[in-house]
């Protein structure tokens, strides 16, 4: 993967840098939030014992997620379902977002990922995974750290306050590049270059 992946990004870069562009590396991913309550371990003063609400309803959202190891840069979207439709929009609001710049988008081989009706912008192109190999892909680490940070021991009242939690916690995360790099930053990724000397 690590091979394939450089010598792709390499071809992508000389290919670009003769039409001015530069290339963006990212790693995508989608992520399902809901009611259900995430209990954590927490802190309270001996001899306290925590106490935390717990619900458990089934309604859920998603984030459709990608982010650049090299520099921090993540592009988040919150939508109600995924399949090809919801990714080709995911695909052209990130497009848009980095209009002078070519996208090399990692992601894994989820059905809508591969599907007819998948629209993919111009200047995008995908590369796939190996098969049941998530631990490669660093936007699972934006979902870890979310979770983590973000959601434990919290319970919603209903979908609009989980949705306005999540929107919130994601435009932080958009916010700090360098916490997103941190995590996100996997040796062998920010290793490959994305110039063209």
């Amino acid at each position: 993967m690590e091979k394939k992946l450089a010598e792709l990004v390499r071809e992508e870069v000389t290919r670009q840098a003769a039409l001015g562009r530069r290339v963006r590396l990212m790693f995508q991913d989608e992520a399902r939030f809901g009611r259900i309550s995430d209990p954590r371990r927490c802190w309270c003063p001996a001899p306290t014992r925590p106490e935390g609400a717990r619900q458990i309803v089934r309604e859920y959202t998603y984030v459709f997620g990608a982010v650049s190891p090299h520099d921090g840069v993540l592009d988040t979207l919150v939508l109600p379902e995924v399949n090809a439709h919801t990714m080709s929009l995911f695909l052209a609001e990130v497009g848009r977002r980095h209009p002078d710049e070519f996208l090399l988008m990692v992601i894994d081989g989820a059905g809508w990922h591969q599907a007819r009706a998948l629209e993919v912008p111009e200047h995008l192109r995908l590369f796939f995974l190996p098969p049941y190999s998530p631990q490669l892909n660093p936007c699972e680490q934006v979902w870890d750290e979310l979770r983590e940070k973000d959601f434990p021991n919290l319970v919603f009242h209903s979908m609009d306050s989980l949705e306005d939690h999540l929107e919130g916690a994601l435009l932080n995360l958009e916010n700090e590049r360098e916490r997103v790099r941190s995590f996100t930053g996997f040796d062998w990724i920010v290793r490959i270059s994305l110039s063209a000397t």
